[in-house]
This record gives C-alpha cells, structure tokens and sequence, in this order.
C-alpha cells in the first residue's frame, strides 16, 4: 500500500537556461569560407570550393559582416562627442546645451535639428535651456556683495555663490550636495537634473556638474552619460554578455538580427535573446515562457496523477498495490476505479464512462508527449552546440601545438579545422532552433510537416558527419610523428564537409524562415531540388554537380599531391 504526491522537484520539466554562454568571432563567418583562410596558399581544393558559392551568396555574407560594428568604451565617447561637436556647431550652441538637447531627444542628431529649426522657443522651454540670466550674473560680477544663500540661508560672498541659467542663486557647499545626492541616488535620472528651486525647470549642465561635484561624482556622471548614449539611441545596444563592455552598433534591414560580439556572445539584434533563426522573436518568447514556467507541471499532473475522491488532492502512484490511502484525508480508496476501498471487490467489470475525463487525461498525456519530443532533442542540441564551443577553443589553445609539432606545419595554416568547429556551432544552433520551429508547426499541415522533417533529418545527417570528422577524425594525427599523407585527405575531407553543411543549412534556414512556401498540397519543391541536382562523393562527401562525372574536390587533391610528389 501506498501513497505518493508528485512533487515540484521531481516533475519540474526545465529551469533558467542561460542563453548567452557563447558565439563566435565576427571576424569568422561561418558561411564564408576564403582561399586563404582554408589551407593558407593557393590551393586547387580551395579554388574548386569558392568556384561553387555563387556571386550573389558571397556579397550577402559580406554585407551581413559589414551590418553592426562593434564599440568599446573609448570609440563609445567618442562617437559622443562627435555629436556633441556637431550639434554645437550646427545651432551655435554651447557643446554643454548640445549635450542636453541629444539627452532630450534620444541622442539623434537630425531630431534636434529639425525641432529646433522648427521652434527654437519651445525646444528650450521643453529641455530647460533659458537665456543666461542677466540680473544673476550682474550679482555674481559684484565680489564684495553679500548673498544669502536660498537653500541654507547662510551669508556669502558673491565669488562662492553659484546659479544655473534661470539665475536662482545658491551657495557652492548647497549646489555641491544637491548634485552629488542626485548622481548617488537618482542614477541615470541626475542627467536630467534640474534647478533647486521647485517652481523651475531650468537644466543643469555638465560643466557646472565637474567644477563642483567629486572626480568619483565626475567618473559616474560620466558613466551615466555613457550609458545614457547607448541605451537611448536606437541604433546601438550593450552586448548581453556576463559583464561585457561592448556596444554594438547595427545598420541591418534584411531581415537578418543575428550579431555577435568580441566576448564571442551571439544574440539577436531585435530580442536581446541568443541567435534563434529560423525561428521568429514573438515564437521564441512563447517557447522561452513554456520551457520556464509550471505549465507542464500542470499537463503532467493532468496525465499522471488522480484526484483523491474524497479531497481531489492530486495524488501520483509509480509502484505498489491499488490499495491507496491519502495522506491529507486518510481515505483509502483503490486506484483504478477510485471506488472505496472499504467492501471493495473487483473492479475489472468495464463500465462506459459519460463523462470527459479520461479524453481530457488522453489529450494532456499526448500534449506532453509532443514536448518532451521537442524540449529533448532541442536541449540537446543546444548543449551540443555550447560543447562544441568549448571544444574548439581547447582545440585552438592546445591541439593546433600538438599538430603543428606533428605534422610539420605552421599554426596559421590550421585555420579549417577553426571554421569546422564554429560551423559545427552554428548549425547546432540553428538545429536547436529548428525543433522549436517544429513544435509549433499547425498539425492541419501535413505534407508541410513531412517535408520539414525529411528537411531536419538531412540536416542532422549531414551536421553528424561534419561534427564526427572535426572532432574524432583530427585525434589520429595528434600523436603522428613526420608528415601523414593522410592528413591532406583529412584537410580536403573536412573543408569539403564544412561548405557542404554550411550551404545546407543556411538553405534550411531560408526556405523555414519563408514558412515552407514552396510546399503545397501535391508535393514540395524548391531545397529538395537542389538537393537532386547533386551528388555526393563517396570519398570526400563533396557535393558535385550532377553535370560531371569526377569529384572536383578529389581531383583537385590528386594534382596536388602529384605536384608534391614530384
């Protein structure tokens, strides 16, 4: 007999995720494959590679290169000043009241300069530029004049007294204590530091805010101000990186949102989430939700739990005989038939049921069922991808030492196996996102849904080969003393499985992003085409035009070696 309650730790499907654990150098596209940066010469394999990428795929890859920029503290300011200085020049302005006007209106340029041409006046009622005050600086201009200061009351003389356009006069010691309260205790909100006196709105600048206040006062309004330029501005965001001080700027409108930093974090533009293609931002969010909350929590207890019959507290059984007890009520009662178990028989004789339990049980045991299939393989994908990411960096810092020394070949010229590694992360991505995007594909689509797994299925086929060879192939020439006529094979192999996948899965990602248009209710076209008009080397795995007969690649490494060999 017994009696067990599901708890929360023992049914809870996924807690956080950290999504911003890895990416890969911007300098490094994974698509791109150069002759150089293949096998570090004039290779005929190379050139026979870079002859099949068409023209119109390689000047996306460099314009998707071309679309952020990446910024440091230092490029940060001084984009910040250039602004600054432009605007002051523009308006004739002070670059202290040009600071103001980019604070007010989001740091955009063109902004202020059309509402200032507009109405000069109003732009300075609305950010708290006023006209020096006259009367307050004929005041100050007077040294033996005693002023009573409007906040402590206390009697000055003129040169320690201090007034901000509106000309309302306070002492340094308050104007000292009242700024330096507003940036420890406000934070951002002491770059819109007004006047003291309640009734006004006038704007203090930063040069006031310098000559009075602390160097470690200074040093955060400085990085307030900072901060200010980037997350204000719309065309740059802070990279999302565990403690990463970079900006990125980006200029992208193809559609594209993918960036990555130097702290090697991918993420996209639009979301701030990691690189999700082919999924959408809105369905990323519904499946980040999902994963997080209790929602299947609740799924679970609906397909494996019943109702106490007395206290419908929910109770689960995984072993035991069917007298149950529960422990809140202490009724006893048996499982299969929720019957009493006082004078309980037999309980085998069927009896049809009129009510809807056991179809809502049904479809909420099918419901999890359908995403644990997906949660699964898309977790797992994921930390393949964050393994291969650290596979490569040992791989880099450690076995580029051991294969050079073995092989008798420079470090630099090792730059495929790089490539191989950070492909391997990128589809693993894009993999992971995949099964995302299959979970919510509408199940009243059936050839869609077919053709997206045998699409998905060839992807993972075509990834396995690729991850196999860059990390179980390279390990037997590691320890190889002397030059391995092999390892040629090895090179030609895995640059020919590193473009192959890569074209691959950037058409996956394409033709999922367009939602399967090419599929209809008679067949599919479209990848799958593309995919009949090639063939595959039993060797080296190339992809061939079905127009020839002979690998190009294969060939390319025969000539090659003859010409060593001679």
């Amino acid at each position: 007999m017994d009696d067990i309650y599901p708890s929360s730790d023992s049914i809870k499907v996924e807690s956080k995720i950290n999504y911003y654990s890895d990416g890969f150098d911007d300098n490094e596209d994974p698509f791109f494959l150069s002759d150089d940066d293949l096998v570090g010469g004039d290779d005929g394999a190379a050139d026979a590679l870079l002859e099949d990428i068409r023209e119109d795929e390689i000047d996306l890859l460099k314009q998707k290169q071309q679309d952020c920029k990446i910024l440091n503290a230092t490029e940060l300011r001084q984009r910040m000043e250039h602004d600054v200085a432009q605007v002051s020049a523009v308006l004739s302005v002070s670059k202290t009241e040009a600071s103001i006007l980019l604070r007010n209106y989001n740091w955009s340029v063109s902004k202020v300069n059309d509402a200032w041409f507009t109405d000069e006046s109003a732009v300075r009622e609305k950010v708290g530029l006023f006209v020096k005050s006259v009367t307050g600086s004929d005041i100050v201009s007077n040294k033996r004049k005693i002023i009573i200061c409007g906040i402590c009351f206390e009697s000055y003389t003129s040169d320690r007294i201090r007034y901000a356009d509106c000309g309302h006069l306070y002492c340094e010691i308050c104007w000292s204590i009242y700024i330096s309260t507003s940036i420890n205790n406000d934070g951002a909100g002491c770059l819109m530091l007004r006047c003291p006196e309640p009734s006004c709105h006038a704007a203090i600048g930063q040069d006031m805010i310098d000559s009075l206040t602390s160097e470690e006062d200074r040093r955060k309004y400085s990085d307030f101000l900072l901060r200010s330029y980037v997350e204000d501005n719309r065309t740059t965001k802070w990279c999302p990186g565990p403690a990463c001080e970079y900006a990125i700027e980006f200029s992208g409108a193809d559609g594209i949102f993918d960036v990555t930093c130097h702290c090697f974090t991918s993420f996209c533009w639009n979301c701030k989430e990691e690189c999700h293609r082919p999924m959408d931002c809105d369905t990323v969010k519904r499946w980040i939700l999902k994963n997080s909350s209790e929602s299947e929590n609740v799924n679970y207890i609906l397909a494996y739990c019943k109702p106490c019959p007395n206290c419908k507290r929910p109770i689960e059984k995984n072993h035991g005989c069917m007298h149950m007890t529960c422990r809140v009520c202490r009724y006893e009662f048996c499982w299969l038939c929720l019957g009493p178990w006082k004078g309980h028989m037999n309980c085998n004789r069927y009896m049809e049921r009129t009510d809807t339990d056991d179809k809502r049980k049904k479809l909420a045991k099918e419901s999890l069922e359908k995403y644990t299939h997906y949660f699964e393989r898309w977790d797992a994908n994921r930390k393949s991808k964050l393994k291969a990411l650290a596979d490569h960096q040992r791989v880099k810092d450690e076995e580029f030492k051991k294969l050079s020394v073995s092989q008798d070949i420079p470090e630099a010229h090792f730059e495929f196996i790089s490539k191989a590694w950070l492909q391997v992360v990128e589809c693993r991505r894009a993999l992971e996102w995949s099964y995302s995007y299959g979970y919510y594909l509408p199940d009243n689509e059936p050839a869609k849904k077919q053709f997206f797994e045998y699409l998905q299925g060839e992807a993972e086929s075509t990834l396995e080969k690729l991850h196999n060879c860059v990390e179980n192939e390279l390990k037997e020439f590691l320890d190889v003393d002397g030059l391995s006529k092999k390892f040629s094979e090895f090179r030609t192999k895995l640059v020919g499985l590193t473009t192959v996948t890569g074209n691959y899965f950037e058409k996956l990602v394409v033709a999922l992003e367009n939602g399967l248009a090419d599929v209809n209710s008679n067949g599919t076209k479209g990848l799958e085409d593309e995919v009949e008009d090639s063939w595959h080397c039993d060797r080296c795995t190339y992809a061939n035009p079905s127009s020839i007969r002979s690998c190009k690649m294969c060939v390319s490494s025969d000539i090659d070696n003859v010409s060593v060999n001679e």
